[in-house]
C-alpha cells in the first residue's frame, strides 16, 4: 500500500473479513468492513484501473471524519479480478471479463453477503461498472456516487491515441494520464510519484493489462435523459446519483456530458474547484463522501456560497433539486466555533440516508476551506 494510513488511533474496532466470491465470471475478491445492519444500507465501492480498493479508497475511509460513519455502516470493497494485493497472475489465454460481465458479478456478491441493495461509490472504470449494474438491476441500487464516470464507448480517435501511446509510453504512464490531469502531473510530483510506484510495484502487471484492455473495450451505456411527455421507458438511472469530478480532471468533459444524459430530478453534478483527478484522495473527506449517519449537528453560516451544479444549474444555499418533497427541510442557522475547524478541506458533502424520513430535496451547505464543510442531501 503506497498511500500513508491515517495516524489517528481508532477508538473502536471494525471487523474486517476478506472473501473470494464465486460469480458467473470467476472469483471476485471482496473486503467487508463492519457488519451489515438490517435497517441500514451497505456502501459498496469499486475502484478505477491502476488501483485497487486500498489505493483508491483507504485515504477516504481512514480519515478521522469518516470514523463515525464506519461505526454505523458496513462497507463492501470490491476488487476487479486480479487487481487485489498479492493477486496471482492469470494463466496465459485467460479471458478477462468484459465490463458488462464485471457488472454482472455484483448480484452474486450481494447474494453472497445477504444484501438486497447497496449504495454504490466508484471511480472511473468502477463507476462505469456500477452504473451498468444500476441500469440492469435498478432494485439493487439505492443510490450512486460516481466519480470520473465515462459512459461512452472508446471512440476511434481515443482508440488510435491509445495505440500510439502504447507504442511510445509504458503502461504506468498511460494510467497516470488517465487518473490525473496535466497540471497535477507537472506540479504534484509527490502524489504522482506515490501512485506511479504503486502501479509499478504493487499491481500485478499482467492482470492490470487485462483490466485496462477490458475498460478500453467498453460499450456505450446508451443512457437517455427522460423528457416530459416523452417515452416513459427510456434507459436511465432510476436511483439518486451524484456525479463528482475535479475541475482539472482529465474526465471533466465526459462527466459533464454524462450529466446531460441523466434524469435531472435525480442527478446532481458536483464539479470541484481546485481539485484534480482523484477527489477522494485530493480533498478528503470527499465532497461526495457517503456519510449515511446523522445530519450535521452544526449548521453552516448562511452567508457562504455553494459552487456545485445540479441539472445544469448553479446551486446556491437555498437551491433544491430533487423530487417534490413531502416535508420541508429547515433552514440552517449560523453557528460555528473553533472546535468545528477540524479539517482543512474545501468540501465535505454528506449524503444522508434516513429510511424513517420522507423524501426531501437536495440541500447543500458549505463552509469556507478552513472549516469542516457539511450538507444535508438526498433523504430518500
Amino acid at each position: 500500500m503506497v498511500l500513508e494510513d491515517s495516524d489517528m488511533e481508532l477508538v473502536f474496532e471494525i471487523e474486517v473479513a476478506e472473501h473470494d466470491v464465486e460469480t458467473p465470471y470467476g472469483r471476485v475478491h471482496c473486503t467487508m468492513k463492519g457488519v451489515p445492519k438490517g435497517d441500514r444500507p451497505v456502501i459498496l465501492t469499486y475502484h478505477d484501473i491502476g488501483l485497487n480498493h486500498k489505493s483508491c479508497f483507504d485515504t477516504l475511509f481512514n480519515h478521522e471524519d469518516m470514523q463515525e460513519i464506519m461505526q454505523h455502516f458496513a462497507v463492501c470493497h470490491v476488487d476487479a479480478p486480479g487487481q487485489q494485493d498479492g493477486a496471482n497472475t492469470f494463466s496465459t489465454g485467460y479471458e478477462y471479463p468484459s465490463m458488462d460481465q464485471l457488472s454482472e458479478t455484483l448480484p452474486s456478491i450481494l447474494k453472497h453477503f445477504g444484501l438486497k441493495s447497496v449504495i454504490g461509490m466508484a471511480v472511473g472504470a468502477g463507476a462505469y461498472i456500477l452504473a451498468k449494474f444500476a441500469l440492469d438491476h435498478p432494485a439493487m441500487a439505492e443510490g450512486l456516487v460516481l466519480i470520473n464516470i465515462n459512459p461512452c464507448a472508446e471512440g476511434w480517435m481515443d482508440w488510435a491515441a491509445h495505440k500510439i501511446s502504447g507504442w511510445t509510453h509504458a503502461m504506468p504512464d498511460m494510467i497516470i494520464s488517465h487518473l490525473f490531469g496535466k497540471e497535477e502531473i507537472q506540479q504534484n510530483h509527490d502524489l504522482i510519484g506515490r501512485y506511479r510506484h504503486h502501479i509499478v510495484n504493487d499491481m500485478n502487471q499482467f492482470n492490470l493489462q487485462l483490466f485496462v484492455k477490458s475498460y478500453n473495450s467498453r460499450r456505450d451505456l446508451e443512457i437517455e435523459r427522460p423528457v416530459s411527455g416523452g417515452h416513459v421507458n427510456v434507459r436511465t438511472l432510476k436511483c439518486p446519483a451524484l456525479l463528482v469530478v475535479g475541475d482539472s480532471s482529465p474526465a471533466v468533459d465526459v462527466v459533464v456530458e454524462c450529466n446531460t444524459k441523466l434524469d435531472p430530478t435525480k442527478t446532481t453534478l458536483l464539479k470541484m474547484a481546485d481539485c484534480g483527478g482523484l477527489p477522494q484522495v485530493d480533498q478528503c473527506p470527499l465532497p461526495a463522501c457517503p456519510a449515511w449517519s446523522v445530519p450535521a449537528q452544526h449548521p453552516a453560516p448562511a452567508s457562504l456560497p455553494l459552487t456545485a451544479t445540479a441539472a445544469g444549474r448553479t446551486l446556491t444555499r437555498a437551491t433544491a433539486v430533487a423530487p417534490t418533497p413531502t416535508r420541508a427541510v429547515p433552514e440552517p442557522t449560523p453557528q460555528t466555533t473553533n472546535a468545528h475547524v477540524r479539517t482543512l478541506t474545501t468540501w465535505t458533502v454528506l449524503w444522508t440516508r434516513l429510511p424513517s424520513l420522507p423524501k426531501c430535496p437536495v440541500r447543500l451547505v458549505t463552509l469556507s476551506p478552513v472549516h469542516l464543510t457539511y450538507a444535508l442531501t438526498f433523504l430518500f
